[in-house]
């Protein structure tokens, strides 16, 4: 390997990205919004460690094409710039740049699998991959590449670059909501761009006033949402940049005593835990505040069990639960975290299962909430526990959080449930559902949740009572009873 002086100044980087020079992760992900300059860095990176260290690139977008036009031409140009054309020979016939020492860069898209295969380079092996704009990348072509840069002695680095327009994206599964190790993630907008000109900084920002979700998505690069949304999707993007560097105040989940098929309530506690806790509090609770929780039960087990608290006076969402487990253990959880609120109404839905509910009854949790039924063969209504999802009840509760989260967003305190909203959308019928490989557990929870607020009082109650909320309970049924020949059945 041929070694010559190298001098190239540090005023060519963009401060923001100095720290992830000569880092090398596995995977190095570069995204954010336009004019952020996260492109050029990379390139300037991987020409910087090309001229220092033993390496091979191999530098990849959806198209060869698209790869002519950009990358290609962008390593040409941070050549000239740096004045180090004479350490380099360009092949443009088939986009192939080599260093004096020996180190390659090849260009190829993803449109010619055929030519992925065969790329070989003419020292050593491949050690670096760029792929650029890789939110046009299928998720298939991307485990290909991966696979392939394994192996050998030098370590390996795959590098991303993209603009979050998609929240639904591949992308955000694999390297946000369950990032691998050896994995480093850096956001950039055009503010971390000291060389972008003012007139291009203009026309973004001009964006705030006439587009402001444009500016959210493709200026701050924040993640945004293909197709029409149900939730305002301007508002909850807003607000998820609100909460970005806002953190639960705790996170966790509950533990108690568990004696004679019972939980033993001075046994219950809020075991902290930001690693693996599933239960997250954005405010504590407060004596004598009326709370009321809905949750969403899993489906066949495909879905989320999730639990939603919202503050009855303030109408702010305090506390999210969202988890997969079984149903006698959710139960519990509910039932530890409605105590937690100070006996909240709670109202779970019994579409799938009544188990739940039924479970919360036999652990002595009364404080639920109520829904009428009618009798299918005697048309006698009754009363029973739990909320059923049905064609009359579930645009209802979705039309009225929609509302909601438009005109007070500051209610919304949970990035996932807000995540979920984006992807909460019409399909070619009408109905308003999660995207195909999306959920809305935690959706429908907080919608049970702010309907069933109707069934409690928002007054504030300082002065300590007499009695427990369970024997207030038990008393009103005992009335309720006396006045009535018939039994009403809880179920």
């Amino acid at each position: 390997m041929q070694k010559f002086t190298l001098k190239i100044s540090r005023k060519v980087f963009n401060p923001v990205f100095l720290p992830y020079l000569e880092t090398v992760s596995r995977y190095e992900v570069f995204y954010g919004g336009a004019g952020s300059g996260k492109s050029v860095f990379v390139c300037q990176k991987k020409l910087y460690k090309c001229m220092k260290q033993k390496m091979n690139l191999l530098v990849v977008r959806d198209t060869a094409d698209s790869n002519r036009n950009s990358t290609f031409s962008l390593f040409k140009q941070i050549i000239n710039k740096w004045n180090v054309g004479d350490l380099f020979k360009i092949r443009e016939t088939d986009m192939r740049i080599k260093c004096i020492n020996g180190n390659e860069i090849i260009f190829a898209g993803l449109d010619d699998v055929e030519r992925l295969k065969s790329i070989t380079f003419e020292s050593g092996e491949l050690t670096d991959i760029w792929v650029e704009e890789a939110s046009e990348v299928l998720e298939p072509d991307f485990t290909q590449l991966d696979i392939r840069l394994r192996g050998g002695k030098i370590p390996k680095s795959i590098t991303i670059s993209f603009n979050p327009i998609d929240i639904n994206h591949w992308l955000k599964k694999k390297f946000f909501d369950n990032r691998p190790d050896n994995c480093f993630v850096l956001h950039t907008t055009y503010k971390d761009n000291k060389f972008l000109d003012a007139e291009y900084i203009k026309l973004l920002e001009s964006f705030k006033d006439t587009d402001p979700y444009y500016y959210a998505v493709y200026a701050l690069g924040e993640w945004g949402v293909l197709g029409k949304t149900i939730f305002p999707a301007q508002i909850v993007q807003e607000r998820l940049v609100a909460l970005r560097q806002l953190k639960p105040l705790r996170k966790g989940f509950f533990a108690y005593d568990y004696q004679n098929e019972k939980v033993i309530d001075n046994t219950i506690k809020f075991v902290d835990d930001f690693e693996t806790g599933y239960i997250q509090i954005y405010e504590d609770v407060q004596y004598g505040h009326p709370y009321v929780g809905g949750g969403d039960t899993a489906g066949e087990g495909s879905d989320w069990f999730t639990g939603q608290i919202i503050n009855n006076a303030s109408k702010l969402h305090v506390a999210a639960l969202r988890h997969q487990f079984d149903e006698d253990l959710y139960a519990k959880q509910m039932y530890c975290l409605g105590k937690y609120y100070n006996y909240a109404l709670l109202a779970i839905e019994t579409n799938f299962s009544t188990y739940p509910v039924k479970e919360l009854e036999r652990l002595g949790y009364f404080n639920m909430f109520v829904r009428e039924v009618e009798d299918s063969i005697t048309k006698k209504v009754e009363k029973r526990y739990g909320f059923q999802t049905n064609k009359l009840t579930r645009p209802l509760v979705i039309a009225n959080l929609v509302t909601i989260v438009r005109e007070h967003p500051e209610y919304m305190n949970d990035t996932q449930t807000l995540e979920e909203m984006l992807t909460f959308v019409r399909n070619e019928r009408g109905k308003a559902e999660a995207q195909k490989g999306t959920h809305d557990d935690t959706i429908m929870g907080l919608a049970i949740a702010y309907y069933a607020s109707s069934q409690q009082t928002t007054t504030i109650k300082l002065d300590r009572p007499s009695k427990t909320p369970v024997q207030l309970h038990k008393e009103k049924l005992a009335r309720q009873s006396a006045q009535s020949t018939r039994r009403r059945r809880f179920s």
